[in-house]
């Protein structure tokens, strides 16, 4: 959030100013996404095993004996605990936090780029001042253009992606009786 507010600031301090922190921002956005995203899948780990607990053992417990407890659920937890392994995939990660942050902040930084090509300098008159103004050194505004829907399109698939994948395995585990860790 911080790097985008410097961007739009960067960007919108004068008409005159160049839309290219907007772009070049987005490889910061990426890196944080990626490095939020394997902070993500290590939290993952402990909160499933918490979560094994609290069904296997407190809540049975709480309930006095009355649940049932799964067969082998510490066998379970003790080979999570001895040979380690994340429960989600690094897409699905990024995925995840793409649904849950990044992608208002991806759409704003695309809405703002946007903006500032229409407005600045002056409000544009047609699609094609638009497109002119897109233009960095070599690269034509079309590809420029282009290049953010691509990388905009990219990132909301992947996060409509693990939203299914996170259904299908949500489906899954709701119809098996055992459920597995994760």
């Amino acid at each position: 959030m911080v790097t985008l507010g410097v961007a739009l600031s960067i960007s919108f301090a004068s008409p005159d100013a160049s839309p290219l922190p907007l772009v070049l921002v987005g490889v910061l956005i990426i890196l944080f996404l990626m490095l939020e995203a394997r902070r993500y899948r290590y939290f993952n780990v402990w909160r499933a095993r918490a979560r094994w607990m609290e069904v296997h053992f407190y809540a049975p417990m709480l309930a006095d004996g009355d649940l049932h407890l799964e067969e082998d659920w510490q066998k379970v937890l003790a080979n999570d605990y001895l040979r380690p392994r994340y429960h989600v995939s690094s897409m699905v990660a990024v995925g995840r936090r793409i649904r849950r942050n990044y992608l208002w902040i991806l759409l704003i930084q695309a809405m703002a780029y946007m903006g500032k090509l229409v407005v600045h300098p002056t409000p544009a008159q047609t699609v094609e001042e638009v497109i002119r103004r897109a233009d960095v050194g070599p690269l034509r505004g079309e590809v420029v253009i282009g290049i953010g829907l691509l990388y905009v399109l990219t990132w909301a698939g992947i996060a409509i992606w693990s939203a299914r994948m996170d259904s299908r395995r949500g489906a899954i585990r709701g119809t098996e009786q055992s459920s597995s860790m994760g």
